[in-house]
């Protein structure tokens, strides 16, 4: 049987091996993110036809910017 004192201390070093799936918890970069984000973002908008709606907003922020 494990001792949970021992898995606290490791918990509480930040061992990997804590860690489920090997994920560390934190912020990951900013262009990390948008590279994930970007390549599921341009499939959804040409699987909906959602560019005029893209295009549509963003033409209101400008607008709302005063740009």
């Amino acid at each position: 049987m494990a001792d949970p004192a021992v898995r606290t201390a490791t918990r509480a070093r930040g061992s990997r091996a804590a860690e489920p799936f090997g994920v560390r918890s934190g912020t990951r970069h900013p262009l990390v993110a948008a590279a994930m984000v970007l390549p599921l973002a341009t499939l959804l908008v040409i699987v909906f036809g959602g560019w005029e709606a893209v295009v549509t907003q963003a033409s209101s922020v400008a607008g709302k910017l005063g740009r």
